[in-house]
């Protein structure tokens, strides 16, 4: 049976995925089985393992960090946000139910016997269990029925490493009002921390250190610094898709929606040197040199194609295409450039139906069979090979799709406008594929890079490893496990 052990956040974004990632790679490199696993998470950027469910896209990148395919028990409670106070349910992988946060609260204690299931599981199958936290263990509101925390680590006796941010600010009073406000019992599972994003010369964060080994009797096991390579991985929140610009290089455009899903579709276009990629956020316009706008995937369809024409970006895109500019939609962006996306069962939000973009002619109506598989396929434009997954409810149809996007298992996939200029897909994780993602940019006019983007990826793994390696206690860290 597998020693475990559970890396925690002072917050929310302080680095708990990353540095659980680099930890699963420097224990593979060890030689250990490595699997990691998180109890609960939040998240609409979901990838499909190969058992056939979905899981946080964080533990997928963790899976390949350990070598090894992703496995719904890797994230058996994830939670997938609908509007501000709902969010879709997948158990173990599955689709369970759409909830209000306040029903959820009540669900949650019936969700533990499932989250230890799948702990049990991956525990007999490897050497060594890797688990991240959710959110900070401070939100003692949330204790009574905690899942994701020490709620968790306490059921299943696991010892937990707290992780603070520095970048932020204040990580100090965090780590120390922690110890301050948590359940004694509950403190008495962390047997350490580690202060992350340092910037500068770590020794003068000395002082700091030692006071809160004194206040908290936690173990110190060492301050990271800020790891500069993070952006080659597949992003966690959109929001650093669009941070790098590149003037001078050619534009594609992206909407910022406000529920936008599965987003690390992008990450390969973020790593082409020709490549300057833009978030486009509310209140802004669409750039007009754009030579490619992408509507991403979205958990709420219907809402987010409310929320575009908001901001103007109907117009926005109608006068793009005007111009001579291309359009890609993938998932809920592909549903929303046809002519209407009807709900009759209100399975996304309200039921009713509401009129799409009108650039491609097609109609989508949304149904409770959900599509989640991996796929290959091939491009019916360029005939380059697309290895991608499909994670969508809705059904598809219209004359547009008689010039399909691609080809899966010789039937049509997507639409094609009449134009040749607007392109609909439901391929997730396409431009991961570097030879269509070639020739896709090609037909822009735009130079890509000969660098494949998964080497990248592995590569940039085993560098955050090393720093790992370098700037932490590795062995005094594998050495709580129990």
């Amino acid at each position: 049976m597998a020693r475990a052990l559970m890396i925690q956040g002072a917050g929310s974004d302080v680095g708990k995925s990353l540095i659980v990632a680099g930890l699963v790679r420097a224990a593979t490199r060890r030689g250990l089985r490595v699997l990691p696993f998180k109890p609960q998470n939040m998240s609409n950027n979901a990838a499909v393992t190969v058992d056939g469910g979905e899981i946080g896209r964080a533990q997928a990148l963790q899976a390949l960090a350990a070598g090894v395919e992703p496995l719904t028990d890797m994230n058996p409670v994830l939670l997938k946000p609908e509007t501000d106070i709902g969010a879709q349910i997948v158990v173990q992988g599955k689709r369970v139910a759409t909830l209000r946060a306040r029903d959820y609260a009540a669900m949650k204690p019936s969700l533990m016997p499932a989250v230890l299931e799948s702990f049990a599981r991956l525990k007999a199958k490897s050497d060594l269990v890797l688990v991240e936290g959710a959110g900070s263990p401070a939100e003692v509101n949330l204790r009574r029925n905690d899942i994701a925390n020490m709620g968790f680590a306490r059921r299943a006796d696991v010892p937990v490493v707290l992780v603070g941010d520095i970048e932020r600010g204040g990580v100090i009073a965090q780590m120390v009002g922690i110890k301050t406000v948590i359940d004694p019992d509950d403190a008495a599972m962390i047997s350490g921390f580690i202060i992350n994003k340092f910037r500068g010369d770590p020794s003068l964060f000395d002082d700091g250190y030692k006071t809160i080994t004194d206040r908290t009797g936690w173990r110190g096991f060492g301050v990271l610094p800020y790891f500069d390579r993070a952006r080659e991985l597949p992003a966690e929140d959109a929001l650093g898709l669009g941070e790098a610009r590149k003037p001078g290089r050619n534009r594609i455009a992206f909407l910022a929606l406000s529920r936008i899903a599965n987003f690390d579709d992008l990450d390969p276009l973020k790593l082409e040197p020709n490549v300057d990629l833009v978030m486009v956020r509310p209140g802004q316009a669409i750039p007009g040199d754009a030579a490619l706008v992408i509507l991403p995937g979205s958990k709420s369809t219907r809402g987010d194609l409310d929320f575009l024409r908001r901001q103007g970006w109907d117009i926005d895109l109608l006068a793009h295409v005007r111009r001579g500019g291309h359009v890609l939609g993938l998932c809920g962006g592909y549903q929303m450039l046809g002519r209407s996306i009807a709900d009759p069962d209100g399975i996304e939000g309200p039921a009713g139906e509401t009129p799409g973009l009108g650039l491609l002619d097609v109609t989508t109506v949304m149904s409770l069979q959900k599509s989640l598989e991996r796929v290959q396929a091939t491009h019916a434009g360029t005939k380059q090979p697309i290895a991608a997954y499909e994670i969508h409810i809705g059904r598809t149809e219209g004359n547009d799709r008689a010039r399909p996007f691609a080809f899966v298992d010789e039937a049509p996939e997507g639409a094609i406008s009449a134009d040749g200029r607007v392109h609909g897909s439901y391929l997730h994780g396409l431009f991961s594929s570097d030879d269509f993602r070639r020739a896709f940019l090609a037909r822009l006019g735009v130079a890509a890079s000969n660098e494949s983007y998964g080497a990248k990826v592995e590569d940039t793994l085993d560098a955050l490893a090393g720093h790992i390696e370098t700037h932490l206690d590795v062995e005094g860290l594998l050495a709580l496990a129990r």
